[in-house]
């Protein structure tokens, strides 16, 4: 069986890998159309801020480990258009331009996203960058590591956006903006009783400000170079500016074909990685996620999930019958000295789903006061007001408060109700909790 895939990043390599585990005789050929293969985005911003200084880091796994195992894998090679009754794609050589046809049998598509530009005028000034790619991070991190850059301007307040927030304070930067469309920042994650002390700690931190509600018309330049950022509220000094305004499945190349999507292109898949054409399945960033709460496909680009659902596409294709039983969304940001994580269903999400729900929501603390490191947690829960089983959870605060997301992200797996929260067996010793942890609290106090 020949087996084509489109995208050599997580879903991609996680297919190829473990379908050829499975299976050694497969013809497995991967078209990548940058040079860079099996790496992980999610370091990018940590890279930038000089956490680290070897970007090979983001790499799990070198090319030449693929083509070892017998992986065909042709990097600088763009899949531009996909025929489904003859089982063809057409692919172009970003090198050298030329373009040359393959067969398949059986076609994933895991062709990622790419960074949305919004509408400013002036966007291509240099120093404006984005970060999504692999190239994206050694060129900021350039710039980032010059004295003279000293005015930073990150446009969106989503995951990215407050982790390069970090990245550029980390390098010790004087003067870091935030500015944010939305009332709030990570509006699409968190409620607002946690991006309440989100926004709080990065108010408190020197060097940085929040801005709001407001939106960014105009770069201005000098000598072709960044200078200043003109929104509709104000003015401000720039010497780099990182716009982090979200993300497009990149699936223009398969529309011609029909394949179901969602408004933003993201394609639509069951819980085998089956698209609504035969012998084409996907995964990763281009391709919505089954989702454990609700019927309808969700587009949650996460490594995470990307990872997951390449495997289960790399067992079917190995000659296993396997599903992916869905996701529940959890993830993690930390801001500054904050943590924050969640899972499930937001109160938002909720209302959508028309669910009658309740929520809770305590300030405890993380661990006894006498141990030294006592701080602050916040948590909500959003359950099912009438059966109590949860449904959702955040939390936001310093040590410990992500992995404790983790729990709660099992408990809603399992279906388990808020009194059975309140009496889970959790660990206690004083550096890490009290003898009620702060999850048995708010379990308890939503009874």
């Amino acid at each position: 069986m020949k087996i084509v895939i489109v995208g050599g990043v997580a879903a991609g390599m996680s297919v190829a890998a473990k379908a050829k585990r499975l299976n050694k005789d497969l013809n497995i050929t991967v078209y990548e159309k940058t040079d860079v293969i099996s790496w992980g985005a999610c370091g990018l911003p940590y890279y930038v801020g000089d956490f680290y200084s070897n970007s090979d880091r983001m790499i799990a796994r070198p090319l030449e480990k693929f083509i070892e195992s017998g992986i065909n894998v042709k990097i600088n090679s763009e899949v531009i258009e996909v025929n489904d009754k003859e089982k063809t794609v057409l692919i172009k050589n970003t090198k050298t331009g030329e373009i040359y046809e393959d067969t398949y049998d059986k076609l994933v598509i895991s062709s990622g996203a790419r960074a949305i530009l919004p509408p400013i005028k002036n966007i291509d000034l240099k120093n404006v960058f984005l970060l999504k790619s692999f190239d994206d991070g050694i060129s900021l991190k350039e710039e980032a590591l010059k004295k003279e850059n000293q005015n930073i301007v990150i446009i969106g307040a989503g995951y990215i956006g407050l982790e390069v927030a970090e990245a550029m304070k980390h390098l010790g930067k004087k003067n870091i903006k935030i500015i944010q469309l939305s009332e709030r920042v990570l509006v699409d994650s968190f409620d607002k009783e946690i991006t309440d002390v989100i926004e709080e700690e990065i108010r408190s931190t020197e060097n940085v400000s929040l801005h709001l509600e407001e939106m960014v018309t105009e770069f201005k330049g000098e000598n072709g170079k960044i200078k200043e950022v003109i929104t509709n509220k104000g003015k401000y000094l720039a010497d780099l500016v990182v716009i982090a305004t979200g993300v497009k499945p990149n699936t223009e190349f398969v529309e011609k074909i029909g394949i179901k999507t969602l408004k933003n292109g993201a394609i639509i898949i069951n819980n085998k990685g089956e698209t609504t054409i035969k012998d084409i399945y996907s995964a990763g960033d281009c391709a919505t996620v089954p989702y454990l709460l609700s019927e309808e496909p969700k587009y949650i680009p996460l490594a995470t999930t990307a990872n997951k659902i390449g495997r289960v596409i790399g067992e079917i294709l190995g000659g296993l019958d396997k599903e992916f039983k869905g996701t529940l969304g959890s993830a993690a940001v930390k801001v500054f000295d904050v943590e924050a994580g969640r899972t499930g269903l937001s109160e938002k999400e909720a209302q959508k789903e028309e669910i009658n729900y309740a929520i809770a929501f305590i300030e405890d603390m993380n661990q006894t006061s006498y141990y030294p490191g006592q701080e602050k947690i916040y948590i909500k829960i959003i359950y099912n007001k009438d059966t109590k089983v949860l449904l959702g959870g955040q939390i936001v605060g310093k040590k410990g408060a992500v992995l404790r997301v983790d729990t709660l992200a099992t408990a809603i797996y399992s279906k388990m109700t808020v009194d059975e929260l309140g009496m889970l067996d959790l660990c206690y010793a004083p550096p890490f909790a009290r003898t009620w942890d702060a999850l048995n609290v708010i379990g308890n106090v939503a009874k």
